[in-house]
């Protein structure tokens, strides 16, 4: 069995990679979670890769039929021989096995431990922890969310929606999972009683336009009890209309929507400072500029309904952007925090409040750069940590999980990053469809929570 899964991904990968064929229907063999009982999985599809989008159909389809326009990412790209040799790195069409993971060449500072806490979660993305230590597993390419619950110290792998529309947000607040797809928000209440039969999720927002292009969320719940997510702008670069390169928040029964902040392009990654409560957010810049600029940002609201973070006028907090920039300066827009290098693709974030790793690590912020693909010598791929004056600003920035980018390639690519309550990490690589656990000290060989 495990001969042909191997066979089957390296035939898909070459396929893949050459654009021959559109991966169609499921595949019969499926790689298992950590003690596991995975629900059935579908392979990730062409068309629903990273950059798929108008202009990006398999040949032969309906799209054949007539010119279309070029796929989103592509807006922009000079025709030049480096450029077009540049794409989005697809999602490995089915979990990587276990035995095949990467987490043994991964490395961290001194006194940490890396291990697989669940594979077979095909794309693994956002990640919730609630309190009974349930890990709820969101995707973004494939069309479901996933509950990864221990019974009798075994993990077991439930499906808990499908049919959803680029599921990337997850958020829970007293025992109800909000789930934030591309064009509506639903939430399932009471979720840690229900994962053996779950109800359908109940729609309680969908003012959303529906743009496939950065049209997947982060979702968080604020201090003041309220949801907040992202509304990404459409494109690669473009000036946005109105309901766009947002932050909005809502009422958990999805009425009182209001605009947080604005001239944002992507955000897949917000937490709250532990004291100031202010939101910080990670930001991914726009594409093609060249290959060392723009750096993508980490950036905090302090001006609720008034901060304006510059897309697309400035890119990177310092460049303005050939295009849309003429006439205006950086100077008027809110500055980053940090800036976390070019096309590096933060994503995940959060800060650290627990008491397992060392105090140096007391509330400063991880954050899970996924790698960059707009750049022929790749960067990111990496995990960081930026620690924090009081003020809340960044005092350093350096790595903590490197490893995932050998010879120019990945071998994994973090997503997001959850604690349990014994204070360990977890994080999500969408890549191999794993989800790791990161510990301090003597390595344990429990992975009691």
């Amino acid at each position: 069995m495990k001969t042909m899964v191997s066979c089957s991904r390296t035939v898909l990968l070459a396929a893949l990679a050459t654009g021959l064929v559109a991966i169609a229907g499921p595949l019969a063999a499926q790689q298992p979670a950590v003690n596991p009982s995975p629900p059935s999985q579908p392979p990730v599809p062409q068309a629903a890769q990273p950059g798929a989008g108008p202009g990006s159909q398999a040949p032969g389809g309906p799209a054949a039929q007539a010119p279309t326009p070029p796929p989103s990412w592509q807006l922009g790209r000079p025709e030049n021989e480096a450029a077009v040799k540049l794409a989005p790195v697809p999602a490995l069409p089915i979990a990587t096995a276990l035995d095949k993971l990467p987490n043994a060449k991964l490395k961290l500072p001194k006194g940490f431990n890396i291990e697989v806490f669940a594979a077979g979660l095909t794309n693994a993305r956002s990640l919730r922890v609630d309190d009974k230590g349930n890990v709820f597993v969101s995707t973004r390419v494939l069309d479901r969310v996933y509950a990864v619950t221990d019974k009798n110290g075994k993990k077991e792998v439930k499906t808990l929606a499908t049919g959803l529309n680029s599921p990337n947000g997850i958020a829970l607040h007293n025992g109800t999972l909000y789930i934030a797809e591309i064009n509506k928000i639903s939430k399932i209440d009471n979720i840690a009683d229900r994962l053996d039969n779950p109800p359908k999720p109940t729609v309680i927002y969908d003012d959303l336009p529906s743009d496939a292009p950065h049209g997947w969320k982060f979702l968080t719940v604020g201090p003041d009890n309220k949801l907040y997510f992202n509304v990404g702008a459409p494109c690669n670069i473009c000036m946005p209309s109105d309901r766009h390169a947002q932050i909005r928040r809502i009422n958990l029964d999805g009425s009182g929507m209001e605009v947080v902040a604005r001239g944002i392009r992507q955000i897949v990654g917000m937490d709250w400072h532990p004291s100031l409560k202010q939101l910080y957010f990670t930001e991914n810049q726009r594409d093609w500029l060249s290959e060392d600029q723009p750096n993508d940002k980490l950036n905090r609201v302090t001006n609720p309904g008034k901060d304006n973070f510059g897309f697309p006028y400035c890119a990177g907090g310092d460049l303005p952007d050939p295009q849309f920039g003429w006439g205006r300066s950086c100077d008027e827009f809110t500055r980053p925090l940090a800036q976390l290098g070019p096309h590096s693709a933060p994503l995940g974030m959060r800060f650290y409040t627990g008491k397992l790793f060392p105090a140096q690590y007391r509330n400063a912020v991880f954050i899970a750069r996924h790698g960059s693909w707009n750049k022929s010598k790749k960067i990111g791929g990496d995990v960081v940590v930026a620690k924090l004056n009081p003020d809340g600003t960044v005092k350093s920035t350096e790595p903590f999980i490197t490893g995932f980018i050998v010879d120019n390639n990945y071998i994994g690519r973090p997503v997001d990053m959850e604690w349990l309550k014994d204070g360990s990490m977890l994080l999500s690589d969408d890549y191999n469809g794993a989800v790791y656990r990161i510990t301090y000290g003597p390595q344990r060989v429990s992975m009691a929570r």
